[in-house]
């Protein structure tokens, strides 16, 4: 599982954690079953403080993705992240569409801000 944090992204790194996860799993690269690194390993290899980890991995919870559990760590227990792979489905669509009109990934990233 490879996560890369983004310094200037408007999302906390806690938010980009949990994001990259949802996507792993609506694309299948994490599969149910599976099991997430501890916090501490994450935050570690991240170079982040646990607690941030630690926040991704309850907002993965609280969606249904991971289970949490004392000593066992965090399981992916849900295949379908809720909506994400609608999401990402109409995110490639947009995508190639954008290219085909010539409009360049900056200018779409800047167009689907101002839209936010």
């Amino acid at each position: 599982m490879l996560i890369r944090l983004r310094e200037g992204s408007s999302a906390s790194f806690a938010e980009q954690v949990a994001s990259q996860i949802r996507q792993g799993v609506a694309r299948g690269e994490i599969r149910v079953g599976e099991k997430l690194p501890s916090a501490r390993e994450l935050a570690a290899s991240l170079n982040v403080n646990m607690h941030t980890v630690l926040r991704a991995y309850d907002s993965l919870r609280e969606a249904g993705v991971i289970e949490l559990g004392r000593g066992r760590g965090a399981t992916v227990v849900s295949g379908d992240a809720p909506g994400i792979r609608s999401v990402l489905d109409s995110a490639a669509a947009i995508v190639a569409d954008a290219a085909a009109a010539g409009i360049t990934a900056r200018e779409l990233s800047w167009l689907i801000k101002g839209m936010a």
